[in-house]
């Protein structure tokens, strides 16, 4: 399989390019770039992979897929001027600005019959795959509150509107968690947070997330908080489960590791990320589970060689951008916001 990269900024330079080298039976074909310090990076962390100054070019070099790993402001252009390449995409997350930017995006991929999905990596993490694990044994009972955070004290991003903003941006990684285990929104609350008035892209926010099935999701994040609350809390009528701090693949990736350097070693967690079960005076030490970035691709792989299931349905991530449309009109109008069944061009967004 002959993969090209559009973009190689943080995004695609540290969490693309590291996995996309480190696949078996794939060649990592180009990288659309035109910035000069952009294209001596690459040449330095990949000595033999060229730069191309188009998609047009990079496609013309023979490619079977194109990953889009841009700003999210203009983002949809690049990913539209793939699909009409014809070949399978892969957009970086968040997938859209807004749920019809979203619509337009698959109902395109639809019209040119183009395999289309969403860089949703966190679902290869390795606490949500142990939470994922505890949830199918029945460990914790009946789940009755979910806590999801993502919190770094990390002062140059305030104001960032690369990824739209930090719900839009690391918000979709929570949602689309909490979708994934617990089902469809139905009520959605959100308050944003905004270091400067006036500033158009939040710096954190609080939501909560009541799904169909009655679960409540507390989902929150931050770019500006010293001291981080656990990573997850799972709370059940048969115990709860606790993490703290990140998966470390993030932290491999901008150390320069991949999959492949590492080998068997990439994504085990130390000892101090193993997380703890609790009910009552019973405490035990829960292992965490292998975090697997790599599988995106390896089941990208797997699809389109044998007409299998994308690693990541983009309807998955239409709803993840409805709830954050939800969330960003809860936040102005300070109030919940039902989340009903309604249609853009065609498509039921329930």
């Amino acid at each position: 399989m002959r993969i090209g990269l559009v973009g190689y900024g943080h995004g695609g330079r540290f969490f693309h390019a590291p996995l996309i080298s480190s696949l078996p039976a794939a060649t990592f074909v180009g990288v659309v770039t035109r910035s000069a310090e952009r294209r001596q990076l690459l040449a330095t962390d990949y000595p033999g992979v060229p730069a191309f100054d188009t998609v047009g070019q990079l496609v013309d070099a023979g490619v079977d897929v194109l990953v889009v790993s841009t700003p999210l402001p203009g983002r949809q252009a690049l990913l539209l001027e793939a699909i009409g390449y014809g070949v399978a995409v892969v957009s970086d997350k968040p997938f859209a600005a807004d749920a019809q930017q979203a619509a337009a995006l698959i109902a395109a991929a639809e019209r040119q019959k183009v395999p289309l999905s969403v860089y949703q990596n966190r679902r290869w993490d390795s606490d949500f795959l142990t939470v994922r694990k505890l949830l199918e044994a029945g460990a914790l009972g009946q789940v009755t509150r979910f806590e999801s955070r993502i919190e770094r004290y990390a002062p140059q991003s305030v104001g960032n509107g690369s990824g739209g903003g930090f719900l839009r941006d690391l918000g979709s990684h929570l949602v689309d968690q909490a979708t994934q285990l617990f089902g469809p929104v139905a009520r959605v609350y959100a308050e944003l947070y905004y270091a400067h008035s006036g500033q158009e892209f939040d710096d954190g926010f609080f939501v909560s997330l009541t799904h169909a099935n009655g679960v409540i999701s507390h989902l929150s994040g931050s770019c500006l908080q010293n001291s981080q609350a656990p990573r997850f809390r799972v709370n059940g009528t048969a115990g709860c489960y606790t993490v703290e701090g990140l998966d470390g693949q993030e932290a491999s990736a901008l150390a320069g590791l991949s999959p492949r350097s590492e080998g068997e070693r990439w994504g085990v967690e130390e000892h101090r990320r193993w997380g703890w079960f609790e009910h009552g005076e019973e405490r035990e030490r829960i292992p965490s589970e292998r975090g697997c970035w790599i599988q995106f691709y390896l089941q990208l792989q797997e699809a389109l060689q044998s007409g299998g299931r994308l690693p990541v349905d983009p309807r998955d991530a239409l709803a993840t951008t409805r709830v954050l449309d939800a969330a960003h009109l809860s936040s102005q109008r300070h109030q919940v916001v039902e989340l009903n069944a309604v249609s853009i061009d065609g498509i039921n967004l329930e």
